[in-house]
């Protein structure tokens, strides 16, 4: 990450504990005394969403004085998060939040709930020390859509995985999510301790769920009573989380220490909306998140699926098309006609009709709201971003809406179109031959599968899309629309199907 430049006309001041009374009053700071919090929540996967979210949420919670006792501990389980450890500990685990709205305008705020950050490659012992201590008693995480190691068809743990091969090895270094929180309950079932609630903030149906299956799993093949054990034993309830958070880019550190005069190595930029659906079901007590707008109830299953099928699945709408027609940001192919029509029509024919009654909620307004938030310039989030990963993403968002459609005899002809696009994009190259990044696990069988001759050798992929290639009505479908992706261009064949 570059610098931000010390010429600037701001006097800059490098973010840190010591630095707080020393930022303008444009900046908020945190007012509470954070020599007084105490860690209650230990996070895996601290990235933009989680400080952007979670972590804010808490911040606001102290600033009304409450929640000292919940301050959170960050915990980087992979090796890349050791830039994360630097900026960290470089900055007293404090970090600038930017909310940009439309309009331009921004607002600049200090967060102050992190008070801990540990890099488990380097000490995955004090990681599950840190869980085991009695003071935590909610582990959370965000370890991406890909993070819990489940076949997206079958939801079968792949026991096979490297890492979970080491980590069921006895006094091997643990490398995984699964290895480190589930020594960290055999260590507190041991010392007679109540087990941790495990929260997942990750965009996966029934997320709370699939992370008993997982850790359940995982624990299970280390020692088949501690799996009963978890299973049994440990709350793993669902949570729904919005919040439009593009990556950190070097020009969004330039503009905080340009308009606030703050270095801040890795600040968090985001949209003002936020969200946070939980289900209200917690071993050891949780923090009053219903004080900072937090709708705890009892089944989170409505909300999760309005969310995932509408927002996440309407954002690969517009990147598996977008980038086929050389745009690069979410806000120009959202207020693109072409494809904020292709857009609208996935969910007002595609994704809505799948929905149940979410209480609460009026449907049509937060579709109108998507195309608001999706469409603001003041974001700048990229079609690459959205689009990384489609293999994690779309068995997810989009499969579950074409998969109830045909099943319903509904529309499907968008859904469809998308699937055919990300194959299209597969190849390496949009409409004009201009290079396409395939950042995706799978990249290898990915992209030789979109080289294939049988244009259905994508979705044949049983692993990823099960039986979908067998169902006739799907496969004119998608032949259909890959051949017109090829000979007629996206623009063209977006015109015809929307």
């Amino acid at each position: 990450m570059a610098p931000v430049p010390n010429d600037s006309a701001v006097n800059l001041i490098a973010l840190n504990a010591a630095a707080l009374p020393s930022l303008g009053a444009s900046v908020s700071t945190p007012s509470y005394d954070r020599s007084r919090v105490r860690v209650g929540i230990v996070h895996l996967g601290v990235g933009g969403f989680h400080r952007s979210h979670q972590a804010m949420y808490l911040d606001r919670l102290m600033e009304q004085g409450e929640a000292l006792e919940w301050g959170i501990c960050g915990v980087g389980v992979l090796p890349h998060d050791r830039r994360m450890a630097e900026v960290m500990a470089a900055q007293d685990c404090l970090y600038t939040l930017v909310v940009r709205h439309p309009d331009g305008s921004e607002e600049a705020r200090v967060v102050g709930s992190l008070v801990e950050y540990l890099f488990a490659p380097d000490d995955p012992d004090a990681v599950v020390e840190k869980m085991a201590d009695p003071g935590t008693r909610v582990v959370t995480l965000t370890v991406t859509e890909g993070g819990y190691n489940a076949s997206a068809v079958t939801g079968e743990f792949d026991g096979s995985n490297p890492g979970v091969v080491n980590d069921l090895q006895p006094g091997a270094a643990l490398r995984t999510s699964f290895g480190l929180v589930v020594e960290a309950l055999a260590r507190r079932r041991a010392r007679g301790l109540p087990p941790f609630t495990v929260v997942s903030c990750d965009n996966i149906p029934g997320n709370g769920r699939l992370a008993r299956a997982s850790f359940g799993a995982f624990a299970r093949l280390r020692d088949a009573e501690l799996g009963e054990w978890v299973e049994r034993e440990v709350p793993f309830p669902d949570s729904m989380v919005d919040r439009i958070t593009p990556v950190t880019t070097d020009a969004d550190r330039a503009g905080l220490a340009e308009r606030f005069g703050v270095e801040d190595a890795w600040p968090v930029i985001c949209e003002p909306w936020t969200q946070w659906v939980q289900e209200d079901s917690f071993a050891c007590g949780r923090p009053p998140l219903e004080m900072v707008g937090v709708q705890l109830v009892e089944d989170v299953a409505p909300y999760e699926l309005m969310k995932l099928r509408l927002l996440n699945a309407g954002h690969q709408v517009l990147a598996q098309t977008g980038r086929l027609a050389g745009l690069r940001y979410v806000h120009e192919a959202c207020t693109d006609p072409a494809f904020r029509e292709l857009l609208r029509g996935y969910l007002e024919e595609e994704a809505a009709p799948t929905l149940r009654p979410v209480p609460g909620i009026d449907l049509a307004a937060y579709q109108a709201g998507l195309l608001e938030r999706f469409g603001s310039p003041a974001i700048q989030d990229t079609l690459d971003r959205i689009a990384a990963e489609a293999s994690d993403r779309i068995p997810q968002f989009l499969l579950p809406v074409l998969r109830a459609n045909l099943a319903s005899g509904g529309e499907i002809r968008r859904a469809v179109l998308v699937l055919a696009a990300w194959a299209r994009s597969l190849e390496g190259a949009d409409d004009e031959g201009r290079p396409l990044a395939v950042v995706d696990s799978r990249s290898d069988r990915l992209v030789a599968a979109a080289g294939a001759e049988d244009p259905l050798a994508v979705v044949a992929d049983r692993e990823l899309f099960g039986d979908l290639a067998d169902d006739e009505r799907f496969a004119e479908a998608f032949r259909a629309a890959r051949a017109s992706l090829r000979d007629q261009g996206v623009r063209a064949t977006v015109a015809r199907i929307s």
